[in-house]
């Protein structure tokens, strides 16, 4: 099949535009041009870029003919954040492309009420912010589309993307490089809340899977959303104590209040752990397993450690100790 990626040059698809070719499919890239995957892969070699400036092409109505003049049986969507472009999409595309695939968030659903969250549930409360917000739409939206029997649409909602070339969210939630340096030291690690609050990770490569799985069992995955991210979750408190452990010490948590945290660490880093630690998010895979056969290589410590250690080797990030793993 001839697959037409949106977005494909960065964290996801730099592992599954690689995984596509692979699978014998012919792929064209679609991105702004301006950056290139994070891992080399020989079969880059083999992928049509053409570039693209989706934002502008959307301002004037033109971006879906860019896609259609490509000819695709399918359409990955990686970089799609609002109702009103998503929309666009699917109307140029319906009667014409034989599935489309988008790219969402757990960030479509809110604060975590029953854990662990699965699609279609009262797990979660609703989306807490605008990006949220736009997603959710967009599923919704896209559910109803191929339930009234127009474009066949499925919706993939990553957890926290982890991966070589880029900083992982850590144990508190954000991307603060001081939370490695005081774990890897030994040093007390102040902690907003309890410790208990969860976050879903999960590697680009397994969210790659599920991306190509979907594509391979497109009756299954027609009209469906899927939450994709790593077996389990991990909890402040226990990714602390893995991370710690890395670097031969024991996690030292030191409880403080949001008030206090933000003051030591700034509003930028304390923003970022709210949003994270607020919602306390858990996931179930179970729909994707049954319906698509996603089986996850990667524990969320394990490709969190793989970052990390690309990081420290590539000069991107600098600690008191090194790994002992």
């Amino acid at each position: 099949m001839r697959i037409v990626v949106i977005g494909g040059s960065g964290h996801i698809g730099t592992y599954l535009v690689p995984r596509l070719v692979r699978g014998g499919h012919e792929v064209v890239n679609i991105s702004r041009g301006t950056s290139s995957a994070y891992t080399e892969a020989p079969e880059w070699a083999e992928v049509r870029q053409v570039v693209a400036d989706r934002e502008r092409q959307d301002a004037d109505g033109t971006f879906g003919d860019t896609v259609l003049a490509l000819e695709p049986d399918v359409v990955i969507d990686l970089v799609c954040f609002t109702l009103a472009s998503a929309t666009a999409l699917v109307e140029a595309l319906r009667g014409r492309v034989a599935h489309l695939v988008h790219c969402g968030s757990i960030w479509r659903y809110g604060k975590s009420r029953k854990l662990p969250i699965a699609e279609g549930s009262d797990s979660a409360e609703a989306p807490l912010d605008e990006y949220g917000v736009e997603k959710d739409r967009i599923a919704r939206m896209m559910k109803a589309e191929t339930a009234s029997g127009g474009l066949a649409t499925t919706t993939i909602h990553p957890g926290h993307i982890v991966g070589p070339g880029w900083h992982p969210i850590g144990p508190l939630g954000n991307l603060d490089p001081a939370v490695w340096a005081t774990v890897a030291a030994g040093r007390p690690l102040q902690v907003p809340g309890s410790g208990a609050e969860m976050m879903h990770h999960v590697h680009a490569d397994d969210l790659a899977q599920a991306f190509e799985l979907a594509v391979e069992h497109r009756d299954a995955a027609a009209g469906e959303d899927f939450n994709i991210v790593a077996p389990t979750a991990l909890s402040v408190r226990g990714y602390a104590d893995i991370a710690a452990a890395w670097f031969g010490q024991t996690a030292i948590l030191e409880t403080v209040t949001w008030d206090e945290f933000r003051t030591a660490v700034g509003d930028g880093h304390a923003d970022a752990s709210w949003g994270h630690l607020d919602r306390s998010q858990c996931f179930t895979i179970e729909k994707a397993k049954t319906l698509l056969g996603y089986a996850p290589a990667y524990e969320p410590e394990a490709a969190v450690l793989e970052s990390l250690r690309w990081l420290l080797d590539n000069g991107q990030l600098e600690t008191p100790n090194p790994l002992q793993v």
